[in-house]
């Protein structure tokens, strides 16, 4: 039996790498898949990696119908034995729907990758169905780390290096708009609600109480 899976955890995990390894994976047993994005940092259709890892995909916009999709490449006398999804918290529950009846109904094999919850700690509604419909959800094991050392579950938005809590949902990361330039951080629950960034430490605390040597550089 097919099954739906997601693969989540926080930024600086590995998700965007491990989708590409597990692509990797299911190509060399002799499988024929789809890979699907949206809003990668590198742009429109493509999934990358902080590792310097890319790959083509099919860009994931809010009228995409995976459903339509799969069923005109079969009908066209294309084979799909599985899809690999990256950035899936971008994704409308609908969308979700679609995948978890691909699993069912078409014997596809769909492995989700993404984040849970967005820089307010508030479940992105992609991720919040996926937790609800999906055969399996794994956490990855590969941990990220706030800068005080500990392990990171938090994602944390900051706008010219102060972190906000209010805003869009939806916002690219490591980019200059024309007013401001955002970028993401991952913290511990703790920093998270004292909205301390490893900037702002870097700025208030001392050397001393900083575990890497290189925040306080």
């Amino acid at each position: 039996m097919a099954e739906l899976l997601y693969f989540t955890g926080t930024m600086d995990c590995g998700k965007s790498t491990l989708a590409l390894q597990m692509d990797h994976n299911h190509k060399a047993r002799g499988r024929l898949g789809r890979i699907f994005t949206s809003h990668d940092r590198a742009g429109e259709s493509v999934l990358s990696s902080r590792l310097g890892l890319a790959a083509e995909a099919v860009e994931v916009r809010p009228d995409f119908d995976f459903w339509d999709y799969v069923v005109g490449e079969l009908t066209q006398g294309g084979r799909i034995d599985y899809v690999v999804c990256d950035e899936a918290q971008f994704y409308s529950p609908l969308q979700v729907e679609q995948l978890a009846r691909l699993a069912d109904e078409l014997q596809v094999d769909v492995f989700c990758f993404g984040i849970l919850t967005d820089f307010r700690a508030t479940l992105f509604p992609g991720s919040a169905r996926l937790v609800e419909l999906a055969d399996r959800m794994e956490l990855l094991q590969v941990e990220a780390l706030c800068w005080c050392g500990e392990r990171a579950t938090h994602n944390a938005r900051t706008i010219d290096g102060e972190m906000v809590t209010e805003g869009e949902q939806l916002v690219v990361g490591d980019m200059e708009t024309r007013d401001h330039e955002v970028s993401y951080e991952v913290l511990c629950r703790r920093h998270h609600r004292r909205r301390l960034t490893q900037a702002r430490a870097r700025a208030t605390l001392s050397p001393e109480v900083l575990p890497f040597g290189g925040a306080a550089s």
